[in-house]
C-alpha cells in the first residue's frame, strides 16, 4: 500500500511531467525564482492534504504554477494578494542576506564554515515553529526568507553536488545530527584550473572519501587569503581565486567556475527548500501552514476594532456588538469571512490588552462582555490603543477607532504614522460628540452636553485617518449605527482603491478614476460638510449632487459628515469635482481580483548589487525605485506607475516602467517627491480593451533624514538585546530628537537627544530587555523614530524580533511498542492485527500524534496522570500490513514512527517522500542561485 505521501508523490510527477521547471536554455535563475517556486508546490501540498483530511477532491492547477492559479486551486482566489504578499516579504527577506551578510560567510557556507551556517538554519527553524505557534506569521516569514538563503547556497557553495548527492541533505535542518564528514583546516582540497576549466579540480581524494569542502572567498586585493591547498569560491570579484590552487567551485549560475553544475545545485535547492517548508507544514499544520504564506478560506482581511471603553462610550460599545455580531453571521462559511479578529480597548490611565484570534465564536464573546466604565478626565490613551493594533495587524488592514474624547497621548501621532505607512494600514476614526456635532445635536435638542472633542483635538484623528487613507467619520451617538456601514462594506473580500485623495484647505478641484471590466460595486466615499459635487460617467453623462433623479448615482446615504455614494457601474474613465469651501477627503472603492503591491528599493551599496527593500521612508528629492507586484491576474502588465501629491494639488511624478517578469515591475523617479504622496498604477489585462487604475490608500512621506539600524533579529528574554543605528543628514548642525517604542512595552533605554552635524552621521543604541516568562514565538516591533533639529521632518525605522526562550530541544518524540497482536495468515482477509505504543517527550511534551499511512482504525488517548504522553492502538486487517504515524512535539520537532504486523518499528525524522521523487526530474530543473 503506497502512503498517502508518496501517492501525492507520484501523482504530482505525472501531473507535472518534465517541462515542470523548464525555462529557456542558457539562462539561469536566483534566489528569489527558487524560493517562489517551493513555496509554491509547499502550498498545494498543504491544500491537497488539507482537501484529503475534509473529504473533498483537489485539482492541481495548470503549468506553471503562479501565485494566482495556486490560491485558486486551494479554494481561496480571493487570497491572491495576500498570498502573494507573503510570498515577496519571504523572497526580500532572503536576498537580503546577499546584501546584509555579503561577507558573514557563514549565511553562505563559504570557507568550510558547515557547522556555523547549520545553526543558523537550526536556530531560525526554531523561531520560525514558535512564531507560526503564536500566530505571528509576519514574523515567521522574516525568519524563514533568512534562512532559506544559506540553506539554497549550500548545494551551489559546497561540493555535495561533485560528491555525487543526487537528494538534498536532510541534516542541515535537524540540529543534533551530522551532515557529514568535513575536511580538516590542514587538508587540501582543491588544485587549480586548467585554466579557465575547472571540470576536475577537487582532488580525488575529497571526492572518493566524501569529505565536504566548500571554497573560500574573500574581496580586498592582496589582504585577502585562504589555508593552504583549500578551494575558493569563484569569480571576478573573489580575491582568492587567484591564489593557488586557483580558480573555484561554485555553481551559482552556468557561466561559474563549476557552472556545467548549476542545473543539479538549482534542484537540489528547490527540493532542500521544499523539505524544510513541509518540516515546517507537518510542525505546524495545513492551516496554520497557510495562514503563514497568506492563504484563508475567508477574505484574507482582519475585523479589526479599537475601542474607547470609557463611562461615556455605553452607546458607541452596543454599535461595536452590533456590527460585530452582524458581520461573523452574515459571513460565516462565505468568502467574506474574516481570516482574523482584533480587537484593543482604551480608556484612562490603560490600554489594551490586545485581543487577537481567527475563533469568531470566542471574538464574539468578548466583545459582548465588553462594559463601559472608568475614564475619569476628558481625555483618553486612544493612540496608545491605535500603536498596539497597528503592530498587531496584519499589512493592508483596516482599523475602525472608537471614541467620544480626544487623545492624552498627542507625542505618540508621528510613530502611529510611521506604522500606518509601514503597514499600508488604513484607520478609520468613528468619532462621536465632536465640536461639530455636539453643536448639531444641541441645536436639535437643547440638550448641553458634558463632554466634547474640541476642534484642534479632532484633527488629529482627521489627520491620523488622511495619512492612512481613511475616514474621519463624524457623528452623534444616535447617527452611528448608520455609520457603521462602512465597516460592513470593507469586511467583504477583494476591497481595491480606484482613487484616493484629500485637500486640507476647502478648494474646488475635479479628480479622475478608471472603472475597468473586473470592477464590481463601485463606491465613492465623501467626508466633509458644506459640499457640492458633480459626477461624470465614461459616456459624459452627470449628476449633481442635489440632483436625487439621476442614474449615476444608484443609492446615496448622508450620515454626519460622511456621504456614501453607490455607483451604477460603466467602464471607462469617470470624472468627479468638489466644490467645497471647508476640508473634505476622497476615496473611490470597488471589489476586484487585480491589485498591486509595492516596496520602495534601494541600489545595495554592497559588493554584488541588487535591490534592498526599505525599512524607512524613501529619501526626499532624489531619484528612488519602486518594485512593484501585480495580484490577482496572471497577464496583467502595468503601463504606468505615478506618484501622486495628495493633500494641497495634483501634480504627478511619473515613472520609467521595466519589467522583471512574472507580474513584477522596477520603476525609476528621476525624484522623490518632497510633499506627501499615493502610489497610483494603471496597467491593462490581457484582452482588455480599457485599463485599470489602482492607488495606495496610504499617503507616504519622504525625508532628508537617513535612519539605519541593524540587529539580529532573535530575542532571548532575560538577556539585554542592543539594537545600534545611524542617523544621517545633508542638513544643518543641531539636536536630533530620537523616540524609541516596542510593541510589548518592554523595558528600554535610548538617546532621546543626538548631536548631528551636517553632512555628517551620528551613531546611538537602543536597548531592550524582556522578562524571562514571556512566551516563546512572541514577537516585538520595535521603532526608532528620528526627528531633524527644527522639527519639520522625521524619519523611523521598524524592526521586528522574534523571542525564543531556548535552543535546547532538538528531539522529536519517541514511540514505544507496548504490545503487538498478529494472527496475520496468508488469507489476509480474515485476519487481523493491532498495536498498543506509547509516545513520548522528555523536553517539551507531545503536541500531536496523527496517522500518515494506514487505513485501520487509529486512537489516541492521554496516560492517566501524565499529561505528556500519549497512547495509541491500531487495528487493521492483515492486508494492510504496515502503518506510520506522524508524533509532534510542542516545540515543533517532527518524527515519524512506523511499525507493521510483523517484528519490526522504524523511528525516526519526517522526511516528505514527495521531495524525494521531485529530484527524478533533475534534468529538467532548470534554476539559478545568485551570484553569491
Amino acid at each position: 500500500m503506497i502512503s498517502s505521501g508518496l501517492a501525492v508523490s507520484f501523482f504530482l510527477l505525472l501531473h507535472i511531467g518534465t517541462q515542470a521547471f523548464e525555462i529557456l536554455p542558457g539562462d539561469s535563475v536566483n534566489h528569489w525564482k527558487i524560493t517562489e517556486r517551493a513555496i509554491l508546490n509547499a502550498t498545494l501540498q498543504a491544500c491537497r492534504s488539507l482537501a484529503l483530511a475534509e473529504g473533498t477532491n483537489f485539482n492541481f492547477p495548470a503549468q506553471p504554477f503562479t501565485a494566482e492559479n495556486v490560491a485558486a486551486a486551494c479554494g481561496a482566489s480571493q487570497s491572491s494578494k495576500t498570498f502573494r504578499l507573503a510570498i515577496l516579504s519571504i523572497q526580500l527577506r532572503n536576498i537580503q542576506v546577499d546584501i546584509r551578510y555579503a561577507l558573514n560567510s557563514s549565511f553562505h557556507f563559504d570557507g568550510e564554515m558547515f557547522v556555523q551556517g547549520k545553526k543558523i538554519i537550526t536556530d531560525g527553524l526554531v523561531a520560525v515553529k514558535a512564531s507560526n505557534k503564536m500566530e505571528n506569521y509576519e514574523t515567521a516569514r522574516q525568519k524563514l526568507g533568512e534562512i532559506m538563503h544559506p540553506l539554497q547556497d549550500f548545494y551551489s557553495h559546497s561540493n555535495w553536488v561533485e560528491l555525487g548527492y543526487r537528494l538534498p541533505n536532510s541534516n542541515l535542518i535537524r540540529a543534533g545530527t551530522s551532515i557529514g564528514d568535513i575536511a580538516d583546516k590542514s587538508r587540501a582540497t582543491c588544485r587549480s584550473c586548467d585554466g579557465d576549466d575547472c571540470t576536475n579540480n577537487i582532488l580525488e581524494d575529497i571526492i572518493a572519501g566524501k569529505i565536504l569542502t566548500s571554497g573560500y572567498f574573500g574581496l580586498k586585493p592582496f589582504v585577502s587569503t585562504k589555508p593552504s591547498g583549500k578551494c575558493s569560491h569563484g569569480g571576478i570579484l573573489d580575491q582568492t581565486s587567484n591564489i593557488k590552487p586557483k580558480g573555484g567551485i561554485n555553481k551559482d549560475s552556468f557561466k561559474s567556475s563549476h557552472g556545467h553544475l548549476h542545473t543539479q545545485a538549482a534542484n537540489l535547492a528547490i527540493a532542500a527548500t521544499s523539505q524544510m517548508l513541509e518540516d515546517i507544514r507537518l510542525a505546524a499544520r495545513d492551516t496554520a501552514f497557510l495562514q503563514m504564506v497568506g492563504i484563508s478560506r475567508g477574505s484574507s482581511r482582519a475585523l479589526c476594532f479599537v475601542t474607547d471603553t470609557s463611562q461615556s462610550m455605553s452607546d458607541d460599545i452596543a454599535v461595536v456588538k452590533t456590527v460585530t455580531n452582524s458581520i461573523i453571521n452574515s459571513n460565516k462559511g462565505t468568502e467574506n469571512e474574516p481570516s482574523l479578529y482584533i480587537l484593543v480597548p482604551f480608556s484612562d490611565p490603560g490600554f489594551g490588552p490586545l485581543i487577537r484570534t481567527a475563533d469568531d465564536t470566542l471574538f464574539k464573546d468578548i466583545v459582548d462582555h465588553l462594559t463601559a466604565t472608568g475614564g475619569g478626565d476628558n481625555e483618553e490613551m486612544s493612540l496608545s490603543g491605535l500603536q498596539l493594533a497597528l503592530s498587531s495587524a496584519p499589512f493592508n488592514s483596516d482599523i475602525f477607532l472608537f471614541t467620544d474624547a480626544p487623545a492624552k497621548d498627542k507625542h505618540l501621532k508621528n510613530t502611529v504614522i510611521a506604522l500606518i505607512e509601514r503597514t499600508q494600514t488604513v484607520v478609520n476614526f468613528m468619532i462621536t460628540d465632536s465640536v461639530v456635532t455636539n453643536r448639531r445635536k444641541r441645536s436639535n435638542s437643547n440638550q448641553p452636553q458634558t463632554r466634547m472633542i474640541a476642534e484642534s483635538d479632532a484633527q488629529l484623528y482627521r489627520d491620523l485617518a488622511q495619512a492612512s487613507g481613511g475616514q474621519a467619520i463624524e457623528v452623534t451617538k444616535d447617527e452611528l449605527p448608520a455609520a457603521t456601514t462602512i465597516i460592513t462594506q470593507f469586511a467583504r473580500s477583494s476591497v481595491v482603491t480606484l482613487l484616493q485623495a484629500s485637500r486640507s484647505r476647502g478648494q474646488t478641484d475635479s479628480f479622475n478614476f478608471i472603472v475597468d471590466e473586473t470592477v464590481s460595486n463601485p463606491t465613492v466615499y465623501i467626508t466633509g460638510r458644506s459640499l457640492t459635487f458633480t459626477i461624470t460617467s465614461p459616456t459624459g453623462a452627470s449628476q449633481q449632487s442635489t440632483d436625487s433623479r439621476g442614474s449615476l448615482i444608484t443609492s446615496t446615504t448622508t450620515v454626519g459628515n460622511f456621504k456614501t455614494l453607490q455607483l451604477q457601474k460603466q467602464v471607462g474613465q469617470w470624472g468627479i469635482r468638489i466644490e467645497s469651501n471647508n476640508p473634505y477627503t476622497l476615496r473611490v472603492i470597488g471589489q476586484s481580483p487585480v491589485d498591486f503591491l509595492f516596496d520602495f528599493v534601494e541600489p545595495s551599496e554592497g559588493p554584488f548589487g541588487g535591490f534592498d527593500s526599505l525599512d524607512t521612508r524613501p529619501r526626499a528629492g532624489v531619484n528612488g525605485r519602486l518594485l512593484v507586484s501585480i495580484t490577482g491576474s496572471d497577464s496583467a502588465t502595468v503601463t504606468e506607475v505615478a506618484l501622486v501629491e495628495s493633500s494641497k494639488g495634483s501634480e504627478e511624478t511619473l515613472g520609467v516602467v521595466e519589467s522583471q517578469g512574472d507580474g513584477n515591475f522596477l520603476v525609476q523617479f528621476d525624484v522623490i517627491p518632497v510633499v506627501e504622496f499615493v502610489v497610483r498604477v494603471k496597467g491593462r489585462v490581457q484582452g482588455s480593451s480599457n485599463d485599470f487604475q489602482r492607488q495606495s490608500p496610504t499617503n507616504f512621506r519622504a525625508s532628508n533624514l537617513t535612519l539605519t539600524a541593524n540587529s539580529e533579529n532573535i530575542f532571548i528574554p532575560g538577556t539585554l538585546l542592543s539594537v545600534p543605528f545611524t542617523v544621517a543628514s545633508n542638513g544643518p548642525d543641531g539636536n536630533v530628537t530620537i523616540r524609541a517604542f516596542n510593541s510589548g512595552g518592554f523595558e528600554s533605554t535610548f538617546p532621546t537627544i543626538l548631536l548631528l552635524e551636517g553632512g555628517n552621521s551620528t551613531n546611538g543604541t537602543v536597548t531592550l530587555s524582556a522578562p524571562m516568562n514571556t512566551p516563546s514565538g512572541s514577537d516585538v516591533i520595535l521603532t526608532i523614530e528620528a526627528e531633524s533639529p527644527d522639527g519639520t521632518d522625521s524619519n523611523y525605522i521598524m524592526l521586528r524580533f522574534s523571542i525564543i526562550n531556548s535552543f535546547n530541544d532538538f528531539t522529536h518524540p519517541e514511540c514505544e511498542l507496548l504490545n503487538r497482536e498478529s494472527n496475520c495468515t496468508e488469507n489476509c482477509s480474515l485476519t487481523a492485527w493491532n498495536i498498543y505504543v506509547r509516545v513520548t517527550d522528555s523536553e517539551a511534551g507531545v503536541d500531536r500524534v496523527g496517522l500518515i499511512q494506514g487505513n485501520g482504525t487509529f486512537n489516541t488517548s492521554l496516560e492517566a496522570g501524565n499529561a505528556g504522553i500519549t497512547l495509541v492502538s491500531y487495528a487493521a486487517s492483515c492486508c494492510a500490513p504496515e502503518m506510520e504515524m506522524l508524533v509532534v512535539d510542542r516545540v515543533g520537532n517532527v518524527g515519524t514512527c512506523r511499525f507493521t504486523a510483523r517484528d519490526s518499528v522504524s523511528i525516526g525524522v519526517s522526511q516528505s517522500l514527495f521531495l524525494c521523487l521531485r529530484i527524478v526530474a533533475l534534468g529538467h530543473f532548470i534554476f539559478k542561485l545568485s551570484e553569491h
